[in-house]
């Protein structure tokens, strides 16, 4: 972008009124924050979340119970 956008886009922004230069700015950081990838901390935030969740938590109490008579199988185990 050229000096010149930038500064006719500065230039119309001013030219709103404050309620809705907020707006603007305010979609602009979720567009941000959107296309930025996840930051280390968001993800083990998320996966602590996820383990937290009582439906995941079922979930996999489920899928253990399907694969308890491969574990006891002994395959794997060095």
């Amino acid at each position: 972008m050229t000096v010149s956008a930038v500064n006719e886009i500065e230039s119309q922004f001013a030219q709103l009124p404050p309620a809705i230069q907020l707006r603007v700015l305010e979609r602009l950081v979720h567009q941000m924050r959107e296309s930025l990838p996840p930051r280390q901390d968001d993800w083990e935030a998320e996966l602590s979340a996820m383990a937290a969740d009582p439906e995941m938590q079922r979930e996999l109490l489920r899928t253990n119970s399907e694969f308890s008579d491969a574990e006891a199988d002994g395959l794997g185990k060095s």
